[in-house]
């Protein structure tokens, strides 16, 4: 009898000394190269994640299952599957004056990509490095889906309170899970609509 109120007082004070290590309105995201949460460093007091779960949900469209529609008004993309039916993941999106529209091709898939920052924006932003290696850090995320031959992508990121905003310089940004979830389901060649 000694030997288990030892454990569970064990077990007990392990909880306490837990609940005491990570405050309980810290973000957290997961780090995929650990397969581990960690303590976000950046986030707002409480937020967790993004809010918008992924869900499937009636769509009707002419387009070929297997299509992207990136919905900006919404702060929405739709990956079309059959039967009228779409998978609807939460994205954030550009910046008022970096919004845009067109139909192009997927032209590649990347998992944990490098970045190389646009000349134009490293000249709004000075302090911006050449490159980048992917990785947890980097602010293309898990995975990168490139748009035809623009500079723009879908991709996935460690900031998911930022998920329904107008940040972006262009891109479309959905959290690591979620863009893991869409860069298994699309294709290379794939059309990809996006609408303002």
């Amino acid at each position: 009898m000694t030997f288990i109120r030892s454990v569970f007082t064990l077990a007990l004070g392990m909880l306490v000394a837990l609940s005491f290590a990570l405050p309980a309105d810290a973000a957290r995201v997961f780090n995929f190269d650990t397969n581990q949460w960690e303590e976000a460093t950046s986030a707002p007091a409480g937020v967790r994640k993004s809010g918008i779960p992924r869900t499937i949900v009636d769509y009707q469209t002419d387009l070929a299952p297997g299509s992207i529609v990136v919905e900006t008004s919404e702060r929405r993309a739709y990956f079309v599957l059959p039967n009228g039916k779409a998978m609807r993941y939460g994205i954030g999106v550009g910046r008022d004056g970096f919004t845009w529209r067109g139909r192009h091709r997927l032209t590649r898939k990347a998992e944990w990509p490098g970045w190389t920052p646009p000349a134009a924006m490293r000249k709004r932003q000075p302090g911006l490095p050449a490159y980048m290696p992917g990785g947890p850090d980097n602010p293309l995320g898990a995975r990168a889906l490139y748009i035809g031959n623009t500079l723009y992508r879908l991709h996935g990121t460690s900031e998911p309170w930022t998920i329904g905003q107008a940040v972006s310089s262009g891109c479309i940004r959905l959290t690591n899970e979620d863009i893991i979830d869409l860069y298994d389901r699309v294709k290379v060649g794939a059309l990809i609509v996006v609408n303002q």
